[in-house]
């Protein structure tokens, strides 16, 4: 309703309404960043993102077909606020109540950090490769939790057929072009692939010694050119974060918990029903 009456949600009370306060919070923000990267100039080296897209909006001033202006700047700022937040955050949320469901998972991550980390040491992304283990247990959180069920919409860009099912191309001025949608959940969960699927197993990604491997249907950030922008970033957040978490502390299920609601709550993502835990330093 509010994409398709947004000036409603001004008078409707309810999660549009909080939803859109939220928004506006984020785009405020966005924008008081970009007018202090402007008071401060165009740096002869950019720094981030917003340097380089004021860059950028400088270079094509007086090309009229061009897309770079603050407006689009401040929603593409949006997007990986949102997407590179929320995401990342749900994961961690799923990857601590794995942990204490199974503790003996737990245990073992934490073996193999003592054993090649000493405990003073700060978690840095190349350090997956002498963490197999706990490696695989990351990769298996992300499959197993599968918190984005589809891809965005794609629509074909040329006559085509896909498994039998003829495809349109969408004409110019016409919309009749076939819409696809890639269904991620069920190539994480295909048994084709995965020898237990609905099970938590980190033995998905490691190889009859112990080593780490790569899954051929693992799309959990989607494929090809279209696939998630910042499942680079993601990845080494998801590990830094939960590396360092498991090297200090001891996660269990707060005294007189005996289980925890594994079920996923139905959304954008899919997240965890509210839970409790307990974390003991190390």
């Amino acid at each position: 309703m509010y994409e398709i009456f947004p000036w409603a949600s001004e008078y409707l009370p309810g999660p549009a309404r909080k939803a859109a306060y939220s928004s506006d919070f984020v785009h405020s923000f966005i924008r008081q960043e970009i007018k202090s990267h402007r008071e401060r100039g165009i740096r002869d080296e950019p720094q981030d993102f917003i340097d380089f897209y004021l860059d950028q909006i400088e270079k094509t001033k007086n090309i009229t077909s061009s897309t770079f202006e603050e407006d689009h700047m401040v929603q593409s700022g949006f997007d990986l606020f949102l997407g590179g937040s929320e995401t990342t955050a749900t994961t961690l949320r799923w990857a601590l109540l794995f942990m204490v469901v199974y503790p003996d998972i737990q245990e073992k991550i934490q073996k193999e950090l003592d054993a090649v980390l000493s405990p003073s040491h700060l978690i840095c992304y190349e350090d997956q490769k002498k963490l197999p283990y706990t490696n695989a247990v990351i990769h298996e959180i992300t499959r197993f939790s599968s918190i984005i069920l589809i891809t965005l919409p794609r629509e074909a860009v040329k006559d085509t057929t896909v498994l039998g099912y003829f495809q349109r191309y969408g004409y110019p001025f016409c919309s009749d072009g076939t819409i696809i949608v890639l269904n991620i959940d069920s190539a994480l969960f295909d048994p084709e692939y995965w020898e237990t699927p609905h099970q938590f197993n980190p033995g998905h990604f490691l190889d009859m010694d112990g080593n780490f491997v790569t899954r051929e249907a693992f799309i959990a950030f989607s494929v090809g050119n279209r696939s998630c922008l910042g499942e680079v970033l993601a990845k080494m957040e998801l590990f830094i974060i939960f590396c360092s978490l498991l090297q200090t502390f001891k996660f269990t299920l707060p005294e007189g918990v005996k289980e925890v609601n594994t079920d996923i709550i139905f959304g954008s993502t899919m997240k965890p029903h509210p839970y409790e835990l307990c974390e003991v330093l190390r």
